[in-house]
């Protein structure tokens, strides 16, 4: 999460957990960009597969037993295992990698500047890596039948999946920058509260897109069960719903600067400025 700022000082711990999910504070920023390969890097990149190992292993593997033994963990059943597999890998990991376990989550806090472009392609490999390693192993537990297939597959029309996945990714991903990335929340319910989130998405859209928020998530299941049946749904909406949600959150983030110095800093803004220059 973001750094602890003033809100350590008012939750004691919650700063230390707060700066655990989001890695993008400015000094991590500053020191990351060069990626040099170091073993706090490697440590995080373990920590990205190993979490997204577990995650998968989780939920997936939740949803092929359900299907395997006649629904007896039920469908709130399903959402509410995703749900704790999330909380309860941010609060084991996040102080390490940042628990994000989500290439987009990972691309979206790059694009708002929390996060290093050049530590990008390593957490997506890392991500997609462990992902696709507990899904082999689910293959490997309970066969390849095609009933049993963990992926995500849209039980409606490519459009209402598309729309449910921007949708729910935005929502989480708007969750996340508020607890991540805010120093006025409450560090130590972040986990509780992404968690919670996930639970939520999966409870609605589930039955129609089967809730991915995840690239990851849909990739590995289909790279090991060679299902690639719409799998552009599955890129494409959480890709630019977590993009969307993370700028969203910044909409509104709490700034004391005045309206000139945050207008001074736009791209668009100066260009303008530089054409009416010349102009004059």
């Amino acid at each position: 999460m973001a750094g602890a700022g003033d809100n350590s000082q008012a939750n004691g711990n919650g700063g230390h957990e707060q700066s655990a999910m989001e890695e993008g504070r400015k000094d991590a920023y500053d020191q990351g960009c060069g990626l040099a390969i170091s073993i706090p890097f490697v440590q995080k990149i373990l920590a990205e597969i190993f979490g997204t190992y577990f995650l998968i292993f989780a939920g997936c593997g939740a949803v092929t037993i359900n299907q395997s033994k006649n629904g007896q963990i039920t469908f709130p059943g399903v959402a509410i295992v995703w749900g704790l597999a999330v909380m309860v890998m941010v609060y084991a990991l996040g102080h390490i990698s940042g628990a994000h376990f989500n290439p987009a989550v990972t691309f979206a806090f790059a694009t708002v500047r929390r996060f290093p472009w050049r530590q990008v392609p390593a957490y997506v490999l890392a991500q997609m890596l462990g992902a696709t390693l507990a899904s082999g192993t689910l293959r490997l537990m309970f066969g390849g039948r095609h009933e049993h297939f963990p992926g995500t597959l849209p039980a409606g029309s490519e459009v209402q999946s598309l729309v449910l996945e921007f949708i729910t990714t935005f929502y989480l991903m708007f969750v996340i920058s508020g607890v991540a990335t805010d120093n006025r929340a409450i560090g130590e319910l972040a986990g509780l509260a992404v968690g919670a989130t996930i639970l939520l998405n999966v409870l609605i859209a589930g039955p129609v897109s089967g809730a991915s928020m995840n690239p990851a998530r849909t990739v590995g299941p289909a790279l090991v069960g060679s299902e690639y049946r719409s799998i552009w749904v599955y890129l494409v909406g959480p890709m630019a719903g977590a993009v969307a949600g993370a700028w969203a959150y910044n909409l509104i983030r709490f700034t004391n600067k005045p309206l000139r110095e945050i207008t001074k800093s736009g791209s668009f803004l100066k260009s303008m400025n530089r054409m009416n220059s010349i102009s004059v």
